[in-house]
């Protein structure tokens, strides 16, 4: 696997990803970064979705992105008048001063950095006891359909478990982070066939395969939702997702 071609994949696709890709539940960021404003920085922000969650919350936010397509989106849709508010950079090199800001985030990024060198970037970026929280958007598995969609896209995918997002917390995020704590937060969207097509082209899987491959995904994926028992003749059906969020504190 390409890994840098995996996960500098999605710039092509910014605009679509920022339509279809799902917003997180507000209680998920609530418990990652309290009821109170904070200074945080966004890693691998892509276009913006969970920045512009964090901003209406009222947090001041720097977004850190390393794909240009990605940060052009999200300048895109955030109106700043005196400059462009994302910054290009990576989990492990961060555009800013040590002890610069109260948390660091990141939204189905975690499982693209480098660890052993974004986990020290990340403890020096932040102040003493600030919060480092990943956090993903999964769909449920629980839910049989979804269990066959999950099979359809495994047979296409060579990245390694490039979306395995759950954390050892035995393991954590190093010595310099306390001990993981974890909370899941379900929430369910409406889908239909179109719906769930697009969100399947918006994966890194989907973006660096070649055509034919691409061909075959989209005809499995329309063939499950035709002919499944769960699916077959509704327009729409519900879409179900479980938020997984972890945080630890700079010691």
């Amino acid at each position: 696997m390409d890994w840098d071609a995996q996960r500098l994949s999605f710039g092509p696709a910014a605009g679509l990803y920022d339509r279809v890709r799902p917003r997180y539940p507000v209680e998920a960021l609530r418990w990652m970064l309290g009821e109170q404003p904070v200074r945080v920085v966004d890693l691998g922000a892509g276009t913006g979705i969970l920045t512009r969650q964090l901003i209406e919350l009222g947090h001041d936010v720097i977004p850190v992105e390393p794909d240009a397509g990605m940060r052009a989106r999200l300048n895109e849709s955030i109106e700043r008048a005196d400059r462009e508010i994302a910054l290009e950079g990576a989990a492990e090199r961060i555009p800013l001063a040590d002890g610069a800001v109260d948390a660091t985030v990141a939204g189905q990024a975690y499982h693209w950095f480098n660890h052993d060198l974004a986990h020290d970037e990340i403890a020096r970026v932040l102040r003493p006891g600030g919060v480092f929280a990943p956090l993903w958007n999964e769909r449920d598995d629980r839910v049989p359909w979804i269990r066959r969609l999950t099979e359809i896209t495994d047979d296409f995918r060579d990245d390694a478990k490039a979306d395995e997002y759950h954390l050892d917390r035995a393991i954590g995020f190093g010595p310099k982070f306390s001990a993981i704590e974890q909370a899941t937060f379900p929430f369910v969207r409406t889908c239909d066939e179109e719906l769930l097509v697009q969100l399947m082209q918006s994966r890194s899987y989907y973006l660096s395969a070649p055509p034919e491959t691409q061909r075959r995904i989209e005809s499995q994926i329309r063939q499950l939702v035709r002919e499944h028992p769960d699916l077959a003749g509704r327009r729409e059906f519900p879409l179900p997702y479980v938020t997984f969020v972890y945080r630890a504190r700079k010691q």
